[in-house]
């Protein structure tokens, strides 16, 4: 399993959701399993430890506490899900905004809305960006999160949803993420 980096004093948390906990020490740059590029992202690759501390000229921690394996969150991109992978990733998102995007495979609005979404994936690298196709499978999640209508889009704080926006009206999700990234 590799887990991306980020070695710059802004970061915080990179990781792959599916990472239970993990435990790796780095030695020194020189290190096999460790490569540095020139805009300081590291890329770890790491087995089955309990949490990973990278050494350098200081200390840095990633942990996350996942009890289901998910899929890997890229920043940049939109990252489906389903009712057994959403949770996990909320959670180890900690203290990052989260924007949700119910939808359906028919839904003509959902449609329209999906490129419009992932330009704000790019746009916004600080969000998480889940999408969650409300079909049998997932109805239990899509309950659970009050879905009336698609396109829903909720957006999160601290495992929480903060605010909702319903229907495909780019520019108030637009108003939405900014109001809670700034919060």
């Amino acid at each position: 399993m590799a887990l991306n980096l980020c070695i710059t004093p802004k970061c915080k948390l990179v990781a792959s959701p599916s990472l239970d906990s993990a435990s790796f020490l780095i030695p020194s740059l020189g290190s096999s399993s460790f490569s540095k590029s020139r805009n300081n992202i590291a890329s770890v690759s790491l087995s089955s430890a309990r949490s990973l501390s990278l050494r350098r000229s200081g200390s840095f921690s990633v942990r996350s506490s996942l009890e289901t394996a998910g899929p890997t969150v890229t920043v940049g991109q939109v990252t489906e899900v389903n009712k057994d992978t959403f949770w996990p990733i909320v959670k180890a998102a900690g203290e990052k905004t989260v924007v949700l995007d119910m939808y359906t495979q028919w839904c003509g609005p959902c449609k329209v809305m999906a490129p419009k979404f992932q330009e704000l994936s790019e746009k916004y690298l600080d969000v998480v960006f889940l999408k969650l196709d409300c079909n049998q499978d997932n109805k239990p999640l899509a309950k659970e999160l009050g879905i009336k209508v698609v396109p829903t889009f909720k957006i999160l704080k601290d495992n929480k949803v903060v605010k909702e926006v319903t229907g495909a009206k780019y520019d108030d999700l637009v108003v939405a993420i900014d109001t809670v990234r700034s919060s």
